[in-house]
């Protein structure tokens, strides 16, 4: 029941995987234009390649949920593989909501509207594209977006 999960455990922050040997050592840098065709060939590449680890091991999850079966005898270790299993699932619907995220950003590639920021427009930074590929906003807007929703929280 191996998830793709961050060190913290949250399968919604999952790391992109690195396809840098699928693109030659190829890594989008600064010093070339912004959203090349070689960039968006390079994240659209990298997005399909998370989504697909993800339907991987969900593949996985099902077919293990459909040749395990919860038969221990002991209701404490019957308890525990529920818990196992409730987790493992949890993850799974975490991960189809990532899915759905990957398959806005590779919408966002067809559109052209890759890489930019959805509330200033602005070039959202390779930096942070490379380590969240599916990011609408710029660290600035998405830190007063999350302020604003503490805000709105509190009151």
């Amino acid at each position: 029941m191996a998830s793709v999960i961050n060190q913290a455990g949250d399968p919604d922050k999952a790391a992109a995987p690195d396809i840098s040997a699928d693109m030659s050592g190829y890594r989008p840098s600064p010093d070339e234009p912004f959203m090349s065709q070689r960039q968006l060939d390079y994240f659209r590449a990298k997005l399909l390649k998370w989504k697909d680890s993800i339907l991987h091991e969900a593949q996985g999850t099902l077919s293990q949920l459909q040749t395990d079966s919860l038969r221990e005898a002991d209701l404490t270790d019957r308890a525990s593989s529920e818990t196992d299993w409730s987790i493992e699932l949890r993850t799974r619907d975490r991960q189809r909501k990532l899915i759905s995220k990957i398959d806005a950003a590779l919408r966002r590639i067809e559109e052209g509207e890759y890489g930019y920021c959805e509330v200033t427009g602005e070039p959202i930074s390779l930096a942070r594209l490379e380590a969240r590929p599916i990011a609408t906003m710029t660290v600035e807007a998405q830190e007063r977006h999350e302020r604003q929703e503490k805000i709105s929280r509190e009151d």
